[in-house]
């Protein structure tokens, strides 16, 4: 079983200027700057009301579950 060498081939790259080296403003930044309007639009956090929400929701269940393993241990359901 072979495998190939995942780094591609300098001679084969395009931008590569003799040496490896990259000519300037040849590759994108690798991450945004603090230049405004580069980075793409994030999306806004829920509000603090929705994550209580979720959080009563998932605690909720949680209850239900225990209420009814409680139940079961006890023989209510059999």
């Amino acid at each position: 079983m072979t495998t190939s060498n995942p780094d591609p081939d300098p001679s084969e790259t395009t931008g590569l200027e003799p040496g490896g080296s990259v000519a300037p403003g040849d590759t994108p930044p690798g991450e945004a700057s603090t230049t405004s309007g580069v980075t793409t639009h994030q999306p806004d956090l829920p509000s603090e009301r929705t994550n209580k929400a979720v959080y009563g929701v998932v605690v909720a269940l949680g209850l239900l579950v225990v209420v009814m393993l409680v139940a079961y241990a006890a023989g209510a359901f059999g």
